[in-house]
Order: C-alpha cells, then sequence, then structure tokens
C-alpha cells in the first residue's frame, strides 16, 4: 500500500510528515527560503527518509490563502503550486490543498487531553459549531461543524481582518491611537505577533512613555520579567482576545466550544490564564449568560495543523472508497 504524505506551510517553515494507519509520522520542518518551491522541498524530505518518487500515492497540504484552480500562490513566502506540474513531478496520484485555517480546525477533532488547557470551564454540545482563534504571524479565524456521519467540516473565513472590537473607554482611545497609526483598524492589526509591538507602540504613545522595545518576543519577555508597560500590553491583548472570541461565539451560536490556538498565546500561557480573557469573553451586556457552559480551551499540541492536513486527506480518500 502506497504512502500519504501531509504538509503545512507557513511563512517561514514548512512542515512534512507521513499519513499511515491515520497518524503522523516522521515529522520535518524545512525552512521555506531554502527551497525554491515545495516540489524540491518535498524531494529532500522523501530522500532523507529513503523514499523514492512514486512511493507517494496522496498528497495534502495546507497552504495560507484561497485554495481554488489550479495555480496557487501562497501568501506569506514565495512558493507557488500548479497542481497538474506537482503531481506530475512527484509522481503522485492526487494533491488536496487545504485552507491553512481548515486544516487547523480539523486538527482540533484529534487532541489528546494533555494537549489542551482549560481555560474556561464548560461542556460542549457536539450538534453545535465551534470557534478556532489563533493569533500567529496573522490572526486566523475558523468553524469546525460536526455532521451526522460522524465526520467533520471545517469553514475557513477571514475573521482575522473584522474590525477591532472596543469594549471599555481605555480601549476607545487605544483605538484611536492605533487608528492614528495604521488607519482602519483590523482585529489582526493587535492580535498577532506583530500585532504585539503595534499595540506596545500604542501604549507608549498614549501614556507617555518612551518604547525600549522592538520586538514581539522582546515585548513578551518583559512582561514575563515583571515590566509594567509590556505586562500591560499582554493583559490588553488577551482582553481584545477575548472580545474577538466573544463575538464570534454570538454570530456562530458556539456552543460546541472556542479553541485558542497559534503560536503566540502558548507562550505566555500563566499569564493569558490569569488574564482578564475570561471577562471579556462573556462581556456582552445583556447576552453575557449566554456564554454560561461554553469551554474554552488553549491548545498546547505541536503539530495541530499538520495533523488536520491528514484529517482532511483521510476524509477525502474514505469519501472516495465509500
Amino acid at each position: 500500500m502506497k504512502l500519504a504524505l501531509v504538509g503545512d506551510i507557513g511563512g517561514t517553515n514548512a512542515r512534512f510528515a507521513l499519513w499511515r494507519d491515520e497518524e503522523l509520522e516522521s515529522v520535518r520542518v524545512l525552512p521555506v527560503a531554502d527551497y525554491p518551491g515545495p516540489e524540491q522541498a518535498i524531494r529532500v524530505y522523501l530522500a532523507d527518509l529513503g523514499l523514492p518518487l512514486g512511493s507517494i500515492d496522496s498528497v495534502c497540504l495546507a497552504c495560507a490563502g484561497p485554495v481554488d484552480g489550479d495555480l496557487f500562490r501562497f501568501t506569506n513566502n514565495h512558493w507557488q503550486i500548479s497542481r497538474t506540474a506537482f503531481c506530475r513531478e512527484l509522481q503522485v496520484r492526487e494533491l488536496l490543498l487545504v485552507n491553512d485555517f481548515t486544516a487547523m480546525a480539523l486538527g482540533m477533532t484529534r487532541l489528546h487531553d494533555d494537549e489542551r488547557i482549560s481555560v474556561c470551564p464548560g461542556e460542549a454540545e457536539r450538534d453545535r459549531p465551534c470557534v478556532v482563534i489563533g493569533p500567529g504571524t496573522g490572526l486566523g479565524v475558523g468553524t469546525l461543524l460536526a455532521l451526522a456521519d460522524g465526520s467533520w467540516r471545517a469553514l475557513p473565513g477571514e475573521g482575522g481582518h473584522v474590525d477591532l472590537p472596543i469594549g471599555t473607554p481605555r480601549e476607545a482611545e487605544l483605538w484611536q491611537q492605533l487608528y492614528r497609526q495604521l488607519g482602519h483598524v483590523r482585529a489582526e492589526d493587535v492580535l498577532s505577533g506583530g500585532g504585539l509591538l503595534q499595540l506596545y507602540a500604542a501604549i507608549c504613545a498614549l501614556d507617555g512613555h518612551a518604547p525600549r522595545l522592538s520586538s514581539p518576543p522582546e515585548v513578551t519577555a518583559a512582561a514575563l520579567a515583571g515590566d509594567p508597560v509590556a505586562g500591560a500590553v499582554l493583559e490588553q491583548f488577551c482582553c481584545w482576545l477575548g472580545r474577538a472570541a466573544g463575538n464570534n461565539v454570538l454570530t456562530l451560536g458556539a456552543r460546541g466550544g472556542v479553541y485558542i490556538v497559534g503560536g503566540v498565546v502558548p507562550r505566555f500561557a500563566e499569564l493569558f490564564l490569569a488574564s482578564g480573557f475570561a471577562k471579556s469573553f462573556r462581556d456582552k451586556g445583556r447576552m453575557s449568560d449566554y456564554f454560561d457552559g461554553i469551554p474554552v480551551w488553549l491548545v498546547t499540541a505541536q503539530y495541530p495543523g499538520l495533523m488536520g492536513a491528514g484529517v482532511a486527506l483521510q476524509q477525502r480518500l474514505d469519501s472516495s472508497t465509500a
């Protein structure tokens, strides 16, 4: 039986794995900048495992952006894919491309208990949607639906580009400062790795502090070391993430729960758990009681997008043999 291969391709790294017996094997992370395209990176991956061309039957790649048509250009790196040329060059029968947050959402269906931390307690309602929201390079937002036949459907969207929500006078003042810097203020402008630095600059300007930090890791490290300005940045970040997640819950009726994913929040997990996230999440006036019993988890799994690409491929393979 031929093997399947899955990939989760970001702006900096491409993660690849074999998919066998519905599990990931031989995970490797390759720098995107080192290769002219995904075909060359996959050739190196297969060679490192001693696998010749033709040994892989099916491939699923999770990619940032819309994935319709034969040609796909990555939005956050220099790679592009022609489905036809890819299959011919790598001797692959089928290439499935899925949106990166489709894969991330599907990855939530395979989490183990030790790969998520409870943020808000509750009981998920399986027949209701789940929200998957993740600050990373940008802000990803997706919806996960359980289907009657036991499979799952993920609905990608562009929820990171909605307007940044305002819930307090302080947030209104910060929004005005951000507006002076940016013009239109999207949720992603704050709720992302780069957004941490943008928010730091806004708080410094509003409160009269001389900015001394110049990167998102520096802001996070300073906050964890007790710096009050950097601490205020992470606290406001968490509150705004709560408002954005809560808005999605109300829009979708997402009583299936909320998953906080991405690479940003796990770096300050303890601070996040003690922050105003939970209060801001349910701060919806007369609709605040709607949030009673809706669980929220912080996901700490190492490769949820890669696992989700495997789930997407498995569902495709299962449907083709049904």
